[in-house]
């Protein structure tokens, strides 16, 4: 296999965007029908991932020490969608006319075979590793919804009770299937560690234009179904670390931390704890009343809440009426000088953790939008924090 052969293949194919996904979907139903069951009604989104999955797979192929780990987590990860041993050689078959429709006159012997060489690896590895995972897990697990609360139009918290242990590490997510979007996964994180009754929360954010996300915030009631794959995710606790914890969350970037959080809650001497949770204005900090009281009850947790929009707490108004000094101009807008008001901060959250640092001396686990994840790593690591000592969500996106 020539491998930069393959990867300059794959470049001029990729120029084609949209259409290499929709022609390789077309011809995988075409030939076998029986398939199209097993994927949405709507195709749009997983043909972004046909591609960005292809795109990685690709770059990794002469890195067999990053490659191989990612085709293993997406071999387990396909279970969930009914893929067996022999759906396989009608992927590759349809795989290869794409590529040969798009290549045109570039494409070759030579070319096919490096594809064939490169699809059978993946398939070898897929393959081994979802026969391995099928010894020890099913290929999801089924829930019912028994808690629903709704704490702010675009956020719910919902409590899942298993019909099995799930087995999982606090941080960790799952993908999330409910019975009114079937075929849709989407990756949400436990907001809890473990617990004797097995039951699980999840922290749902409504994403506009998002096909699973609305059904669960706006009309998921109790003894509704769900069901969930596998746990993935590195946003894991080191357990061997003996420095302090800075936990960073943004919205419902915050589930992973608390779950974290209640895992440190039950070491016999927790080191110290300080979570900043950010939202745009105070009503987004939806779960400020329970992170309070986890702070009322546990002297090393400092929970330290922070709004980005708001001025005050009051948004505009508070904004006209704080007098000279309180705001400042830098531009077309006004931009609220950094200031406290009682126990909420004011300002983005990267700046608000910060203006509180150093934090060189802790470990740093930070969940949220990615730009706000973006800019408190950069923020951390000018102040000294090592990267090793900060951990992000990482897990690959497996979904078909």
């Amino acid at each position: 296999m020539d491998v930069q052969r393959l990867k300059d293949n794959f470049a001029h194919v990729a120029e084609q965007g949209d259409a290499v996904a929709l022609f390789f979907y077309s011809d995988l139903f075409v030939r076998n029908p029986h398939l199209r069951d097993m994927f949405p009604i709507g195709m749009s989104i997983q043909r972004d991932k046909l591609l960005r999955a292809l795109g990685q797979i690709v770059a990794r192929v002469d890195d067999l020490g990053t490659l191989v780990p990612f085709l293993q987590q997406l071999g387990r990860d396909h279970r969930r969608f009914g893929i067996i041993a022999e759906h396989y050689p009608h992927v590759g078959a349809s795989l290869i006319a794409t590529l040969r429709h798009f290549s045109g006159p570039a494409w070759n012997d030579d070319i096919e075979g490096d594809w064939t060489a490169a699809y059978t690896l993946v398939a070898k590895v897929m393959l081994e590793a979802a026969d391995e995972d099928a010894l020890t897990r099913p290929a999801w697990w089924d829930g019912q919804v028994i808690a629903v609360e709704r704490r702010r139009f675009d956020i719910t918290v919902l409590r899942v009770q298993p019909d099995r242990p799930l087995p999982y590490q606090p941080g960790q997510s799952v993908a999330v299937e409910t019975m009114a979007r079937p075929r849709l996964w989407r990756y949400y994180s436990m907001a809890n560690a473990p617990r004797p009754d097995h039951t699980i929360d999840f922290h749902v954010r409504l994403v506009d234009g998002g096909p699973v996300s609305p059904v669960l915030v706006r009309t998921t009631e109790t003894g509704d179904r769900i069901r969930m794959g596998a746990p993935v995710g590195t946003l894991t606790l080191d357990e061997t670390s003996q420095r302090d914890v800075l936990l960073v969350a943004g919205s419902t970037g915050l589930a992973p931390l608390k779950a974290i959080l209640e895992q440190i809650a039950g070491r016999p001497s927790p080191p110290r704890v300080h979570l900043f949770f950010g939202a745009r204005t105070r009503d987004g900090l939806y779960d400020l009343e329970s992170l309070s009281k986890l702070a009322s009850e546990f002297e090393w947790f400092t929970v330290v809440p922070a709004v980005s929009e708001e001025v005050g707490g009051h948004g505009f108004s508070a904004l006209l009426q704080a007098g000279p000094g309180s705001v400042r101009r830098p531009g077309s807008w006004f931009e609220p000088v950094p200031r406290t008001d009682g126990d909420v901060e004011y300002g983005n959250l990267s700046d608000v953790v910060a203006r509180h640092g150093p934090w060189n001396d802790h470990d740093a686990y930070v969940c949220g939008p990615s730009a706000m994840v973006g800019h408190t790593v950069e923020q951390l690591v000018q102040l000294g924090v090592p990267r090793e000592h900060i951990r992000l969500e990482t897990f690959a996106d497996a979904q078909r």
